[in-house]
């Protein structure tokens, strides 16, 4: 964690310094180099999320795609150098930029585990596409910029901007999804849901502190988009918050194999207890003594290694954590076993298997 926070301090500063070298009215070059720099630096964080990432979360990876293109965007549109190839690094950007919110949204759903319908992403998805369209109007329809031109200043390039009458549906847009974020947090909190409150308070800054540069860029003369910063920044923010939570749940684990081993489950108790009474007492059929022995032969090698494992009295939590197998696969890997052994639970099995033992053991003696 200490080296986790090391890399986002210097990530962090570096970032800002660059922003803030040179001043805003004079050798705007320079912000050429940072857009560049923050997309190499958002491509990287791509490819190390879809290596770390455990399960392949799809919105984690959706965005860190999406600030890979709002910072792609964001260069070309520095480096153009006419109206047309301007407007196109600008559709570029806001691709990316309205599927950030909704990338984020989704996130903290899974990190705070707040439950919710399957219809929802598909619904947040079409308003994003038709939010992306009316942003990428300008130059076709005059409903998101009234007008707009093209000024190269110092060897970068800007587009000069009267809004339309569309143009507050993206503020709209980003304070429903700030709300939206806000209240599952909240809600997550109350509800203890989540890892703990600091997780909170960082996630509601992550979100805030992006809605703020927005803001701020549209209410202010400023030549550099900050958000191609800002949004690297919270990327960084999240990755330290999702190893958090991996390690926590990691050693969650390792605390219930430690548990397992000491104690027996419920079923592992009742089926000590049966093994504790006498053979005698048992009524068991010489049919089902043959199924049980041709039955193992049946068996396959993972079942078999399980069933023995069942024998020699080791605990499910021992099992599923020895094969690093889930309890629905140890629990479908026993069906299998049960059935071609001729027994419908674990106590049964233990039953014949020691049947059958003791006579062997008379038969040899």
């Amino acid at each position: 964690m200490k080296k986790l926070s090391a890399i986002i301090a210097i990530v962090a500063f570096t970032m800002l310094n660059l922003t803030g070298c040179t001043p805003f009215d004079g050798k705007s070059t320079s912000f050429s180099v940072v857009y560049g720099a923050c997309a190499l630096l958002s491509l990287l964080l791509l490819i190390g999320s879809i290596f770390a990432v455990r399960k392949k979360r799809f919105w984690v990876i959706m965005l860190f795609f999406s600030v890979l293109v709002v910072n792609i965007g964001y260069t070309f549109l520095s480096l153009s150098r006419s109206l047309d190839a301007a407007l196109w690094a600008n559709r570029i950007s806001y691709l990316g930029s309205v599927f950030l919110p909704l990338s984020m949204l989704m996130i903290i759903l899974d990190v705070t585990n707040t439950k919710y319908r399957k219809l929802l992403p598909r619904i947040l998805i079409s308003i994003s596409v038709i939010i992306f369209l009316i942003a990428a109007s300008p130059g076709i329809l005059p409903i998101y910029y009234k007008e707009v031109s093209f000024e190269h200043i110092d060897g970068a390039s800007r587009l000069v901007k009267v809004y339309g009458v569309l143009h507050p549906l993206y503020l709209i847009y980003l304070i429903s999804y700030f709300i939206a974020t806000v209240t599952v947090i909240i809600r997550a909190s109350v509800k203890k849901t989540v890892e703990s409150i600091v997780h909170s308070v960082i996630l509601g800054c992550a979100v805030f502190v992006n809605i703020g540069v927005w803001f701020i860029e549209q209410i202010s003369d400023m030549d550099f988009e900050m958000l191609s910063v800002s949004y690297i920044i919270s990327e960084l923010f999240l990755i330290g918050i999702r190893l958090v939570i991996n390690e926590n749940q990691r050693l969650r684990e390792i605390v219930k194999r430690v548990e397992g081993a000491r104690d027996y489950s419920e079923s592992d108790r009742s089926a000590e207890k049966m093994l504790e009474k006498p053979v005698s007492d048992f009524q068991i059929a010489p049919e089902r003594v043959e199924t049980f022995i041709m039955g193992l032969k049946s068996l396959t090698l993972t079942e078999k290694a399980i069933c023995d494992a069942h024998i020699m009295r080791v605990t499910s939590k021992e099992i599923m954590a020895n094969m690093n197998i889930k309890e629905s696969t140890l629990k479908y890997h026993n069906r299998n076993i049960y059935g071609k052994l001729g027994v419908t639970t674990r106590k049964e099995l233990l039953e014949l298997h020691k049947y059958i033992k003791s006579v062997q053991s008379n038969l040899d003696g």
